[in-house]
């Protein structure tokens, strides 16, 4: 399967995107600090998301990205393909000359599966993994372990501005 860290990591940042967007922008550091994932890929993944419209820009004091629709039309299809990955479990990229030009043995059964996986991506939204109680704890706890160590960092640094 072709699904690399960069299908991986749109869907994981799309999704903290959605979660944390519904009050305002989201920047892409907050995005980065909670999720660990680096400033710079994000930066290339963002601009390959708007490029295919999920996402916009905001400007300005406040500003970061908002989803560009709601999260329950954003399939997590829609997301992979943005970022240039396919579902795709053959070892022809579905061309069907994996052996000699002429379609393998098993050629059939990976377009299958592949066909699968992709169907059950594309029925997936955003909107319905938000709705997952799981996924809000998680966000939740990302949010205030974040919160909790921004919050250690100021007392570390009053701590020495006061020494």
């Amino acid at each position: 399967m072709r699904l690399t860290t960069k299908g991986r990591y749109a869907v994981t940042a799309m999704l903290d995107l959605a979660f944390h967007s519904q009050i305002q922008p989201v920047t892409l550091t907050d995005i980065a600090t909670r999720q660990t994932i680096s400033l710079s890929y994000l930066e290339q993944l963002f601009s390959r998301l708007r490029r295919a419209g999920l996402v916009v820009g905001v400007r300005g004091p406040g500003g970061g990205y908002k989803l560009s629709r709601e999260p329950s039309e954003v399939s997590i299809s829609n997301i992979i393909l943005a970022v240039d990955e396919q579902v795709d479990l053959t070892n022809c990229e579905k061309q069907g000359n994996c052996q000699n030009g002429q379609p393998c043995l098993t050629h059939d059964l990976w377009m299958g599966l592949s066909q699968t996986v992709s169907n059950y991506l594309d029925g997936i939204s955003l909107g319905a993994l938000l709705d997952q109680s799981g996924v809000q704890k998680i966000a939740e706890r990302q949010t205030s372990d974040v919160q909790q160590l921004v919050n250690f960092s100021n007392a570390d640094t009053i701590a020495v501005a006061l020494k």
